[in-house]
């Protein structure tokens, strides 16, 4: 196939190759072996200034893009690095995906993203997919439910780099990156303890299986540390998303001891707990106290403004791409597993106060 309109008696250049230009169109136009032509671009200080010169307007003038697939075949790899979040929606997964697409942008890599909806089998699919693609390395939120760490080991024993984020499997042998959840709900649960309050909520009791997350294990350990017990009646398994959280404050607040303080353990859960308590006709902090993790925009656009425990999102987002690129570049996904603990800020502003008298 060729490029212009033969009857014209005119060329484009290139006209006489294909749409895609090869390797071996390069190295015809500039008047070298492909051998060469390919080294202008892996190796370029092994060739005299003039054939550089060359081959580099040859690829100019025919548009020539490497094969990034062909070079992956055979490397065993690509440039390209997988994430794989829990809920694309939560603002703290977007967050973190911008900064690390950034960061791996810089390094020469591009970005897969997949969501696994905190789900085990979604994420088999999405880790199928990126081992297809062949990616080099793999950001993963881990998902509930039967673990993929026999996956996980075989990519990695191929040559993937894994990084866990977030939240990792039990006994994981990955690398991984997290925040100190125990010492962020002991901060969320002393602060409404000092104000007086005693009936304490949590959106979302532990569960090995449906939430087996460190904050909703760690939130009975704060209560006791305070000297309270957890309300069996307060206690529900639920989903980390907006609307479940939603449901769950509906239902506190029409128990006949309803909680005077509310924990939500996502900015989303915070923001369906807060539109609860407005549609039940109460108010924050007035009829019932509200902390929430995630520094989320909406948490200062509304009155008063929400009392937030602040991950440092960027910063763990840094410290994956930084533990991963180590390994790849290393070529050592075996190395003893890198490990970072990150800690939250409690910020408070106003929809926290003491609790009202009975």
């Amino acid at each position: 196939m060729t490029i212009g309109h033969r009857g014209a008696g005119c060329q484009v250049p290139g006209a006489s190759i294909g749409l895609v230009a090869t390797i071996k169109d390069v190295a015809r136009r500039a008047n070298v072996s492909p051998t060469t032509a390919k080294r202008a671009i892996r190796e370029p200080e092994l060739l005299a200034a003039d054939t550089l010169a060359r081959v580099r307007q040859a690829i100019d003038e025919l548009g020539y893009v490497p094969d990034a697939v062909a070079g992956a075949l055979r490397r065993g790899r690509t440039q390209t690095i997988g994430l794989i979040v829990g809920n694309v929606l939560e603002p703290f997964f977007t967050q973190l995906t911008r900064t690390i697409s950034k960061q791996l942008h810089h390094a020469g890599y591009s970005l897969l993203v997949a969501d696994n909806e905190y789900r085990t089998d979604l994420e088999l699919d999405a880790l199928q997919m990126l081992h297809s693609q062949r990616a080099a390395g793999i950001i993963l939120r881990s998902g509930y439910g039967e673990p993929n760490l026999g996956y996980l080991q075989r990519l990695r024993a191929n040559g993937t780099a894994i990084v866990e984020v977030d939240y990792h499997y039990p006994n994981s042998p990955f690398s991984w990156v997290m925040l100190d959840n125990a010492g962020a709900v002991d901060q969320g649960v002393r602060h409404l303890a000092s104000l007086g309050h005693r009936r304490i909520a949590a959106l979302g009791a532990y569960d090995p299986e449906r939430n087996p997350e460190d904050r909703s294990l760690s939130f009975e350990r704060a209560l006791a540390d305070v000297g309270l017990r957890p309300r069996p009646a307060y206690r529900r398994v639920i989903a980390l998303t907006e609307a479940e959280a939603y449901d769950l404050t509906r239902h506190l607040l029409a128990l006949p001891e309803p909680p005077t303080a509310i924990l939500a353990f996502t900015g989303g859960q915070g923001a369906g707990a807060f539109r609860a308590v407005r549609e039940a006709g109460l108010e924050v902090p007035r009829d019932v106290s509200l902390v929430t993790f995630d520094n989320y925009s909406w948490t200062q656009l509304v009155e008063p403004q929400v009392d937030v425990i602040e991950q440092p999102v960027e910063a763990m987002a840094l410290a994956c791409v930084e533990i991963l690129l180590d390994r790849i570049d290393r070529a050592d996904p075996h190395g003893p597993p890198a490990r970072r603990v990150f800690q939250a800020r409690l910020l408070v502003r106003g929809s926290s106060a003491p609790p009202p008298l009975d």
